[in-house]
């Protein structure tokens, strides 16, 4: 197998998904396997490095490079499930690619792991991944339980494609590839008024009432489309949602119930795969006028 294998990738999951949001990671592995998806384990890796860019940029390249570096060795692309990390390892593989002294430079450090980067590894997320690799055609017929009657939102969020020179899949002032993978289960994808504004995560460590403000509105209007469910493909964005909605609610007194579904586990529930083995019980918006509604289909 090589890089020009389009169905087997190596996984790489970063930080916060197997801490903090093991319920994307448990969905995502469901429909993959469902979609005959070879996983291949990354067998070590270390943070992306994107917490680190602001703070010591070579530090960042390094760390994004030392993964680069083990997927080549594994001869595999790179196949995330956060979207921080997608545009950070797709950054960091273009940069080098394009700068042989700096290249060189990151390589001299990486030879105390014996590892180099030589460019010949690709980076996507999953939702990328989905849509070029297995492709909308294979995924609409593996569809049992189209999702018919369901109307929910999207939220693709900030880092998936921006910077847009290194992430060129998609228009990010107009992002269509989440709507279509919704679209594709049957259910219906509802436009929202601000539909690509930031979901406000990054302003917690800052002032969290600003963030909390930013969510809050982000509900608001998706609730004022009448969408049923909140579909996500950021662990930081479905944190930001999920944990926080509550608290929004009683914070200024509005009441949501909108339930913040990882893509896989909508996709997941299409593909016949039940609640349970798609971790829904971990939300803590409990989505159970949803469930009982598919059930109902």
């Amino acid at each position: 197998m090589t890089t020009n294998d389009t169905t087997k990738c190596l996984l790489f999951l970063g930080c916060a998904i197997p801490y903090r949001v093991s319920s994307y990671e448990i969905s995502a592995r469901k429909i993959l396997t469902k979609l005959c998806v070879e996983i291949v384990e990354m067998p070590e890796f270390n943070c992306c490095g994107l917490p680190l860019d602001l703070v010591n940029h070579e530090a960042m390249l390094i760390l994004a490079a030392k993964n680069l570096a083990h997927a080549e060795q594994q001869d595999l692309n790179i196949l995330t499930l956060c979207t921080g990390c997608a545009s950070t390892l797709k950054k960091v593989n273009k940069i080098l690619k394009t700068n042989d002294q700096l290249r060189q430079q990151i390589n001299e450090y990486l030879k105390e792991a014996n590892l180099e980067v030589k460019g010949t590894t690709n980076t996507k997320h999953l939702i990328q991944f989905l849509t070029e690799n297995v492709g909308i055609d294979k995924i609409k017929n593996a569809i049992t339980k189209p999702l018919t009657g369901i109307k929910v939102a999207e939220h693709t969020g900030c880092h998936l494609l921006r910077p847009k020179q290194y992430n060129t899949f998609d228009n990010p002032e107009n992002p269509q590839t989440l709507k279509k993978l919704i679209e594709v289960t049957n259910a219906t994808c509802l436009t929202y008024v601000d539909e690509t504004e930031c979901c406000g995560a990054p302003s917690v460590g800052v002032d969290d009432k600003i963030a909390l403000q930013l969510a809050k509105d982000k509900l608001t209007h998706i609730k004022d489309a009448q969408a049923q469910a909140l579909i996500t493909v950021c662990p930081f964005c479905h944190i930001m949602y999920d944990t926080n909605e509550l608290r929004i609610e009683k914070l200024f007194n509005e009441t949501y119930n909108i339930p913040i579904l990882h893509y896989p586990q909508l996709l997941g529930i299409a593909l016949g795969l039940t609640p349970e083995e798609l971790a829904f019980g971990d939300l803590k918006v409990k989505p159970s006028n949803l469930i009982k509604q598919i059930t109902e289909i």
